[in-house]
Formats: C-alpha cells, structure tokens, sequence
C-alpha cells in the first residue's frame, strides 16, 4: 500500500516521504496512530509541500548553526569555581553551567542541549568543550575554570 507519513518513523522514513509498505502494516498500526495517510492525488501534492518544507527548516538551522560556529569558534569562556588547595573542585561543572557561562561570556544565547562534554569538570585548568548546535555542525570552545 502506498502511504504519505505525517510524522517521522523510525527505520521507515521522516514526515512527508511516500512509502510502499504491507496492507496489514498500514491499516493496523501507521494509519490508526496518524503516522501515515493514504497517498491519493491531493495528498502527493501535500506531501510535497510538506517535504520542501522540512527541507528549507533544515537548511535554516543549518545556516544558524554555522552562525554559531563562526561567532563561537576560538572563544575562551573564563568560568570561577569554588576549589581546594590541589585544584580539585568542591562538586563539578556541567553542561549547563557551561552553556550558562557561554551566554554570560559572550552574549549569544547558548542551549545546554547543544555542549557535549565526556563527563562534568572536576579541576581547575583548561578544558576543551565541544559545541554541537546541528549534525552536521560541531566546533569547540575553550574553557578555563579558575579558583573563586
């Protein structure tokens, strides 16, 4: 049966693709939860209008995550943290308090969603922190925590 999905499904395709998939599939589990309509000539013509659109969304966040890249890349975020006599931390930092830092620092607006780091920061020093606002769009940020 040839169907338009109207919501992204995993291992079959993203919201607006035409699929060929078995009549029992279709009627009992994509047709019934809304994740696909079936393709008639009105609905192709949706389902067009649909994919262009999530295509011009995904080159837009692209486009604003290369933004990011190009106004973040080499910045040098200072972070003030409490810490004992070896540099040890009292607790840690996490992405959050990083991309707090990062908004504070420069002034743009960062979500935490977007810092990948490999576990919370624990010492005093420099710390390379990867940004990743897109997929395809990944840049670091150095951060150097000193003693409060």
């Amino acid at each position: 049966m040839k169907l338009i999905l109207t919501k992204d499904v995993v291992d079959l395709g993203n919201k607006g693709d035409v699929v060929n998939v078995s009549d029992g599939y279709a009627r009992n589990y994509l047709i019934p939860r809304s994740f696909a309509v079936k393709a008639t000539d009105g609905a192709l013509r949706q389902a067009d209008s649909m994919r262009i659109a999530r295509e011009e969304a995904l080159l837009a966040a692209r486009q604003e995550a290369e933004g990011y890249a190009q106004s973040l890349t080499g910045t040098r975020v200072v972070v003030a943290a409490r810490a004992g006599d070896e540099g040890k931390l009292f607790g840690s930092i996490g992405d959050g308090d990083i991309a707090a830092a990062i908004s504070k620092f420069t002034g743009i607006d960062v979500d935490r969603k977007i810092v990948r780091i490999e576990g919370p920061i624990k010492e005093i020093g420099l710390h390379e922190v990867i940004l990743e606002p897109h997929s395809e769009v990944q840049f670091s940020v150095t951060l150097d925590v000193i003693p409060a």
